[in-house]
């Protein structure tokens, strides 16, 4: 298949990322793995040349405003367009939150929402002057309501939620539109390499009670009710090659599960049920 329309997707090294860009580039994108550490690209680059696929790995660092524009101007001088930007790049940062550090919550911030400003603000002028493209920003079932531990990650997801919201009025007049893809719990390296705040770890902390709980409530959902990252992928690829995408999209029978319960529920009700489930 012709590769016609240009894809760039951040944080490919593994997990939403890498299935995402693999995804695309099957489904006829040529598409463009950014990553921040190129030492991780042996996986991707394997699958690229043993499928022939469209895919050329750049390094970008999403936290870097030089390392941004750099990769951009390189894409748009090979390709001349961008067509769709996968905005994926980030990690979870746990602690309770008076355990975190205020270094610890500005290096969330900087990759999971400066990180995609920096990012789509690089790709907008291009996608502005052809009037068209699409901005897909992957927040989280966290986007949409809080957990115990997680709030500098869920504060980052939801200022993706409101950020993307917002956008899309803006972009709508010159032809882009923002998609908002909100996984549940995903079996990926993101549980794997959680940055866990240093103060949480400590066993004499007042609420490390509260972290060993939420601790084994996640290892019980990546068992019992989590999804693969290829699920993720496919949502992707259905919002990006329909005409008339929705601003959001729900990735897992897990998101679809406490969503219906945040809409059915008062906040008192949804409030137990997540005690329930989370810290037994």
């Amino acid at each position: 298949m012709k590769a016609e329309k240009v894809a760039v997707v951040t944080g490919t090294s593994t997990g939403i990322g890498y299935e995402t860009s693999l995804m695309l580039a099957r489904n006829g994108f040529l598409t463009y793995a950014t990553m921040r550490n190129l030492n991780k690209s042996e996986n991707i680059n394997l699958i690229a040349t043993k499928e022939k696929l469209p895919i050329h790995v750049k390094q970008l660092d999403v936290t870097n405003d030089a390392s941004v524009k750099n990769a951009v101007q390189a894409i748009l001088s090979e390709t001349g367009r961008i067509d769709v930007l996968v905005n994926n790049a980030g990690y979870v940062l746990s602690g309770a939150f008076e355990d975190l550090t205020m270094d610890e919550i500005k290096a969330q911030y900087e990759t999971n929402v400066f990180g995609l400003i920096r990012t789509t603000q690089a790709v907008l002028p291009t996608m502005r002057q052809q009037r068209s493209g699409i901005v897909v920003n992957i927040s989280s079932a966290a986007g949409r309501f809080g957990y115990p531990s997680g709030s500098a990650y869920v504060s980052t997801k939801f200022a993706v939620e409101g950020l993307s919201e917002s956008m899309s009025y803006e972009l709508e007049p010159f032809g882009i539109k923002v998609v908002v893809v909100e996984p549940g719990v995903i079996r990926t390296n993101i549980f794997n390499s959680v940055v866990v705040a240093k103060k949480s770890q400590d066993p004499n902390s007042p609420y490390s009670q509260i972290m060993q709980k939420m601790a084994t409530g996640f290892e019980d959902m990546l068992k019992n009710t989590s999804s693969s990252a290829d699920l993720v992928a496919k949502v992707v690829l259905s919002a990006v090659t329909n005409e008339n995408s929705n601003l959001r999209y729900l990735a897992g029978k897990d998101v679809e599960t406490w969503l219906d319960g945040k809409r059915n529920m008062s906040d008192e009700e949804f409030y137990k049920m997540m005690k329930q489930n989370l810290m037994r």
